[in-house]
């Protein structure tokens, strides 16, 4: 093996992973530092559950449009300012933390920045990734993203110690600002291919009505593609639906302390890392279909396993199942969809698909709060779990069939736009 060689082409995969890394160390601390602003000023858990009803209604006001500029913008020079605008508003946040409203519009525009950024980088990441390497790739970004999970919040365990949650908002910003800089050192990918027409056309309502017929067409000639897609948008909406009902679950269902309840959310974390580091290790043995398809059928089975517990072991069994499948199933879909969403729509349809899956997570989410207040947590519970159960059993059947192995080979097939 010419190491060498091997070194050189992971130089910018690298890079990058480097920076994504700080990046979510970052969103983690900002996450659990926001959370404790809110809650210490008003004190009510209302206050802060409306952070968690932002981020998807920020995604509802702008991905309908926000594809068609990412789609004609050249995408390193995208993520540097949407980087920048982060830190920069998170600054913001941190000098006016003593009103709540501006807390929330700075929140909101932050989460837009986010919606933006996404469909971005997917973009950028699979113009970057040879087909080959994309699944290892994503194995490492999903190490790492567990990694983040349990650094991050000990990292604002040791700022709340030090200081306050304001500097650990501080933090985030540094982490962002570094973030463009990493960004900086990447290579330029579309420098001679953002000279076409559809770069050139000046975005109006008129263009916006022709990409939403673009992802439309593109829909239905790769409906199994758009499918999976789905599917598997649907399972992240039921997640978040359940996970919002996680606490008052572990807290009134199974009597768990608080004490407890931390130690749960440390096993979480352990089996997020365990996943993520097996995944990484066996990734050339495991076939995208078995890890999209088999992966999110285990996540719904922890999530059954949580439903029906009655105490803190079983919980926590079913806690480490769903937290180890997770990386496996979102390596396998990170992987399905760069290898069959063609980089020049992948804006357009990342961006209008993320408006769907945005606002079933505000229906969702809000229908299951209500079931919990009218019914009962644990029979929402439940019910969300074994909903899950036959969307995914749903998703592995699609996923494995042989009929559509073409759809998850390390080299796809060519896929056209049409």
């Amino acid at each position: 093996m010419d190491w060498r060689k091997l070194i050189y082409s992971w130089k910018y995969p690298g890079i990058l992973l480097f920076g994504i890394g700080i990046s979510n160390i970052g969103s983690w601390v900002y996450f659990i530092a926001l959370n404790l602003i809110v809650f210490n000023m008003t004190g009510s858990p209302l206050a802060v559950a409306a952070l968690y009803i932002i981020r998807p209604f920020a995604a509802l006001c702008i991905n309908l449009w926000s594809g068609s500029l990412i789609d004609r913008l050249n995408k390193k020079f995208v993520m540097i300012f949407l980087d920048v605008l982060h830190g920069i508003l998170i600054v913001c946040l941190a000098v006016f933390s003593g009103s709540l409203w501006i807390i929330y519009v700075l929140v909101f525009v932050i989460s837009m920045a986010s919606s933006v950024y996404g469909p971005t980088s997917d973009s950028y990441i699979t113009r970057l990734i040879p087909a080959e390497e994309r699944q290892r790739f994503n194995s490492l970004r999903s190490l790492i993203d567990s990694g983040a999970f349990i650094i991050g919040p000990a990292i604002t365990g040791v700022l709340f110690i030090i200081g306050s949650p304001i500097y650990a908002i501080y933090i985030n910003a540094l982490a962002y600002f570094f973030s463009a800089i990493v960004t900086m050192l990447m290579p330029n990918l579309e420098k001679n291919l953002l000279n076409n027409t559809t770069a050139g056309q000046k975005v109006s309502m008129k263009v916006f009505k022709e990409d939403w017929i673009v992802v439309l067409n593109f829909s239905r000639k790769f409906f199994y593609v758009m499918t999976i897609y789905f599917l598997f948008s649907v399972f992240i909406v039921m997640q978040t639906a359940v996970d919002s009902l996680e606490v008052a679950f572990s807290k009134e269902v199974i009597s768990l302390t608080d004490s407890e309840y931390g130690f749960l959310v440390s096993i979480a974390g352990a089996g997020i890392l365990t996943g993520a580091l097996i995944n990484v290790i066996f990734t050339k043995k495991l076939t995208v279909s078995m890890l999209i398809g088999a992966g999110a059928v285990v996540v719904s089975t922890g999530y059954l396993i949580f439903a029906f517990s009655s105490s803190f072991m079983v919980a926590a069994a079913g806690v480490f199942l769903l937290a180890f499948a997770n990386a496996f199933a979102n390596t396998g879909f990170y992987t399905f969809y760069q290898n069959n969403i063609p980089v020049e729509v992948m804006g357009r349809i990342g961006s209008l698909y993320g408006f769907a899956e945005a606002f079933l997570i505000i229906i969702t989410t809000t229908g299951f709060a209500i079931g919990a207040q009218v019914l009962s947590i644990q029979l929402m519970v439940i019910s969300g779990a074994v909903l899950m159960l036959l969307l995914t059993a749903t998703l592995f059947c699609l996923a494995v069939h042989p009929s559509k192995n073409t759809f998850y080979k390390t080299v796809p097939g060519d896929i056209k736009t049409g």
